[in-house]
């Protein structure tokens, strides 16, 4: 007996005869493709920051990346959720994968995130835009004491002071709407004003 909820447009000769791949929590190319196109896809996004002795945040991290076309743009530590998969372990695989394996992040004991994110392809709905995807993103502050070293499509790690991370500069040059993130992100701790 299947107690699967069916889609409406679902019929029982539908269910597929191919095996699922062995790790469900990667998509293929064109699987990713599909899913983008139909279903919203959840993320972590973190913004890496180094804290004094009192843990007041001194500096934000904010990597810099080519992105689909060739331009270079700012953006935030961010990638998807996997199937199965903790927010709390996909954030530690993001902040490993971005800022290397000596970074050392100090994740918060809670996984209740500073903000919610939500991204569309068109313009105007929210702040934050994805052209590939409608995508809800968990958004975290996430001190690190290590060494950063990006890793990936990630070029550098260039840590500004708060006051520097939220100037317009900084902003216009964040993709996706990410700049009003580190500004909120940076207003949750109390590093601005």
């Amino acid at each position: 007996m299947s107690v699967r909820t069916p889609d409406p447009d679902w019929n029982p000769d539908d269910d597929p005869a191919v095996r699922p791949p062995a790790n469900p929590g990667w998509l293929t190319d064109l699987e990713l493709a599909e899913v983008r196109g139909r279903l919203p896809l959840l993320y972590v996004e973190a913004v890496p920051v180094r804290v004094d002795g009192i843990g007041q945040v001194t500096e934000a991290g904010v990597l810099l990346r080519a992105n689909s076309v060739g331009e270079i743009t700012r953006t935030l530590v961010s990638g998807r959720v996997m199937y199965g998969e903790t927010i709390r372990d996909a954030l530690f695989r993001h902040l490993e994968k971005d800022l290397g394996p000596m970074a050392f992040p100090l994740l918060p004991a809670s996984p209740v995130p500073f903000a919610v994110a939500e991204y569309f392809p068109l313009p105007g709905i929210s702040p934050f835009t994805d052209e590939r995807q409608h995508a809800v993103s968990l958004a975290y502050v996430v001190p690190v004491t290590g060494t950063c070293e990006p890793r990936q499509d990630a070029l550098e790690v260039t840590w500004m002071t708060p006051e520097e991370a939220v100037s317009a500069g900084v902003a216009a040059e964040m993709e996706g709407g990410r700049g009003v993130l580190l500004t909120q992100a940076l207003a949750s701790v109390g590093a601005i004003r």
